[in-house]
């Protein structure tokens, strides 16, 4: 059984050409004059919620300190299980780990700072995307 979404999306593609709907918020179906401003509207929409999109089409998230902290579970054993390979005989176990965990302490605020300057690059190039559709209408 079709859901009432896919019954009105087929009862569209049943109309003739020349008349294109579109349903605003209450659900209320308005005929629009051509298609092209059909697909403007909606790619306005759905680049404006969107923001910026990387390379794979995924939208681009805010840097955040909950993805910081993960970040740093997964590259802080890697830093002391380097550390420990690479230490040798020199150093004592105590300075081993201190020594990870002033890497760790340089490696976590640099590439908060690293997401964020990416994240404002993305979106001033959006921005600038966005501003030249709409002087382009």
């Amino acid at each position: 059984m079709a859901t009432k979404k896919q019954r009105r999306r087929r009862e569209k593609l049943r109309r003739h050409e020349w008349e294109y709907v579109q349903e605003n918020e209450d659900g209320e179906e308005v005929v629009i004059e051509s298609p092209r401003d059909v697909d403007v509207v909606k790619a306005e929409k759905s680049e404006a919620k969107k923001g910026p999109i990387d390379a794979r089409g995924r939208p681009v998230q805010k840097p955040s300190f909950q993805r910081l902290g993960k970040r740093a579970a997964i590259f802080g054993p890697l830093l002391f299980v380097l550390v420990f390979i690479t230490g040798g005989d020199s150093l004592s176990t105590n300075q081993k780990i201190f020594q990870a965990m002033l890497l760790l302490a340089v490696f976590m605020p640099l590439s908060y700072l690293l997401d964020h300057v990416m994240y404002r690059m993305l979106m001033r190039r959006h921005e600038r995307k966005l501003a030249a559709r709409r002087e382009g209408r």
